[in-house]
């Protein structure tokens, strides 16, 4: 009976265990893999989508005028609605926070799908994948690297966005409290930990398209396919959250909890909503990653 057949990186290690300096852990090292991200034409090109967004907002509101609010605004799962766009130019704390409410249901779903579907696959895609692990680079490590990266890039995507709408929101409307549609005001020195604490939640929501992106890279060769999948799919999330004859099986479905953050501009801070959300999102990115990771490390790479 002929052995079983190691793959390249294993048998690379076992038949050089004496190789001078080799250490698993640092191989791939974070630096280079998000070196090798951020000078990608993607990369740039979806800084430049989310910088440009305020200003083209400051654009329709001066083209448009006052907004008037007649179109209802986000909500929580299960909870009231609020609407942001009434007050949107009151300040530049409220703009910035209606740029993240136009943009956290579909617009920052691009860049965690992008960032963390097209990590493997690209390398599949590029038939460079084989050589980076007979390297060799252990598949846990390159796996673990490319994932870091990846949600490091779709954070600071997230903290890209609001960071923009603050510096041309004042330069537009003037710093001042960010004002509650439902009333009331926060002060100019509680809105920036408020805003820093939606950014973090819509981040944790995020992590179920990021879960969804990164396995699906390990299963394909085409970038695309596994960006658009988890795109897809997360859509697929929305629309099923909106079928209310599903009643409390919503709460389970990462969409229902998707605008739980509104529960932060509030006069007092309410944590049921997100807390939930939280739990619900990192529950399924953690089975996820799990999957990409154990077919990851059983599957033959031929590309």
């Amino acid at each position: 009976m002929s052995a079983p057949v190691q793959p390249p990186e294993a048998r690379v290690a076992s038949e050089h265990p004496e190789a001078a300096g080799y250490r698993a852990g640092q191989t791939l090292p974070l630096r280079v893999e998000a070196m090798r991200q951020l000078r990608r034409r993607r990369t740039l090109l979806m800084g430049g989508v989310l910088t440009a967004l305020p200003f083209i907002l400051i654009i329709a509101f001066a083209i448009g005028g006052t907004p008037d609010g007649e179109d209802g605004g986000g909500g929580r799962g299960g909870g009231s609605r609020i609407n942001l766009m009434d007050v949107a130019t009151e300040s530049a704390a409220n703009f910035a926070a209606t740029s993240l409410f136009v943009s956290a249901g579909f617009l920052l779903v691009i860049p965690v799908a992008l960032f963390c579907g097209d990590t493997v696959a690209s390398e599949a895609s590029w038939s460079s994948l084989r050589y980076l692990l007979a390297a060799p680079v252990p598949r846990v490590r390159l796996l673990w690297s490319k994932l870091v990266v990846a949600l490091g890039f779709s954070l600071a995507a997230m903290v890209l966005l609001p960071v923009v709408a603050l510096a041309a929101g004042t330069a537009a409307y003037g710093w001042g409290p960010l004002k509650l549609p439902t009333g009331g005001a926060l002060s100019a020195g509680d809105t920036v930990p408020r805003l820093a604490l939606v950014v973090a939640f819509i981040f944790v929501s995020q992590l179920v398209t990021a879960g969804l992106a990164f396995w699906l890279s390990t299963k394909t060769d085409a970038p695309l396919g596994a960006v658009g999948g988890a795109v897809f799919l997360t859509i697929v999330g929305n629309v099923l959250d909106a079928v209310t004859a599903l009643g409390s099986w919503r709460d389970f479905l990462p969409a229902h909890w998707q605008f739980a953050w509104a529960d932060a501009l509030q006069p007092q801070l309410e944590w049921g909503g997100m807390i939930k959300g939280a739990a619900v999102s990192v529950t399924y990115a953690l089975i996820l990653f799990a999957l990409a990771f154990r077919g990851f490390s059983r599957k033959d790479i031929v590309s």
